[in-house]
């Protein structure tokens, strides 16, 4: 478990923002908003300063992906944007899912 804060806000979990210790649960956080602002062309979070982004964070909740991609994409996008730590997905549970066994087979 670590105890540091690195990174851009915008991609911390709320485990890192509450200054509890993370695992890599909260790198999968931040894969999460990487994969959402890929397809949104912005990041699931936005505020105009870093209390609002730390009660939208908290909250969890984002605007849907784009309508032209696939439901299996925002599935993915919810599984690592889930606030509760232990519902996230590891990165191997995540590369298990169907979607990922599909396309890279």
């Amino acid at each position: 478990m670590a105890f540091t804060q690195t990174g851009t806000p915008y991609y911390a979990s709320p485990e890192i923002w509450r200054d509890e210790p993370y695992s890599s649960k909260a790198d999968m956080w931040s894969f999460g908003c990487l994969v959402y602002e890929m397809a949104a062309f912005r990041p699931p979070f936005e505020a105009s300063d870093i209390e609002q982004l730390y009660k939208k964070i908290k909250k969890g909740k984002y605007d849907a992906v784009p309508g032209e991609y696939s439901a299996e994409l925002s599935e993915v996008i919810a599984i690592c944007l889930n606030k509760k730590v232990e519902k996230r997905l590891s990165a191997e549970e995540l590369l298990s899912l169907p979607i990922f066994i599909r396309k890279c087979a």
